[in-house]
């Protein structure tokens, strides 16, 4: 069957109440679960509440996906390193949660990726993710430099880095975070993560897929299978 590239202009509008049962990843050959559909509200939703997430290159249809090992950040594990915790205590940087989900997702979008040729967020992943940020579902953290370092900087107040993700009952879907500066994505993942484990009943952080930058942040590696297990676990 042929798919049309990105959203299938056919498929029906899922609205934040409605949902759709995708294949059960844990009975998939590979990652990629399923493909086609939209991105529509209830259909992202779906998605997550399922252990799946879109991920696919602009051109290419929706491709729906549960990777296999997973990759998690619990409360316990969150490492900070003393490194970083003297930047956190000196305010190097000034981190506000929700304050330019717009400036975090396009500034994902942007970033120099090696290896990858190119971003996976697309025109239609900024619309989607949007809507869902309108409904309360996506969260972002942003960070600016602050004192000396702002003065100092050519950014002047501008992003200097930020991360985002989808908060679904106990559990957060990490997507996207870049940085213009160093440590600025590790300074805004920080303080969204701490937030979210002390004020949000956030049970653990669903990093997706395993990259040394999160290792180092303290994510830990699972099977999908035990993933979806604990995803079934928190959300019921």
């Amino acid at each position: 069957m042929k798919y049309p590239p990105g959203p299938d202009p056919d498929f029906p509008y899922l609205g934040v109440k409605d949902r759709f049962p995708f294949p059960d990843p844990g009975e998939a050959g590979d990652d990629i679960v399923a493909v086609g559909g939209n991105l529509s509200p209830g259909m992202l939703l779906s998605a997550y509440e399922q252990g799946i997430f879109p991920w696919y290159n602009p051109g290419d249809p929706i491709l729906w996906q549960s990777p296999d090992p997973r990759f998690v950040i619990f409360p316990e594990t969150l490492h900070i390193s003393q490194s970083m915790r003297r930047i956190l205590r000196r305010g190097d940087f000034e981190v506000t949660l929700d304050g330019d989900f717009a400036g975090v997702i396009r500034g994902c979008a942007e970033a120099e990726r090696p290896g990858q040729g190119g971003t996976w967020i697309s025109g239609d992943i900024i619309s989607g993710y949007t809507e869902l940020y309108r409904l309360g579902y996506v969260h972002s953290a942003e960070s600016r430099l602050a004192g000396k370092r702002r003065a100092e900087d050519r950014l002047d107040g501008k992003l200097a880095g930020g991360c985002y993700g989808v908060l679904i009952g106990g559990v957060f879907c990490g997507e996207s975070m870049f940085a213009k500066t160093a440590n600025a994505s590790k300074a805004a993942f920080l303080t969204l993560a701490r937030h979210l484990f002390d004020n949000c009943g956030v049970r653990f952080i669903d990093c997706q897929v395993p990259t040394d930058h999160l290792r180092s942040l303290g994510g830990r590696e699972m099977s999908r299978r035990e993933f979806l297990g604990l995803l079934r676990k928190t959300l019921s």
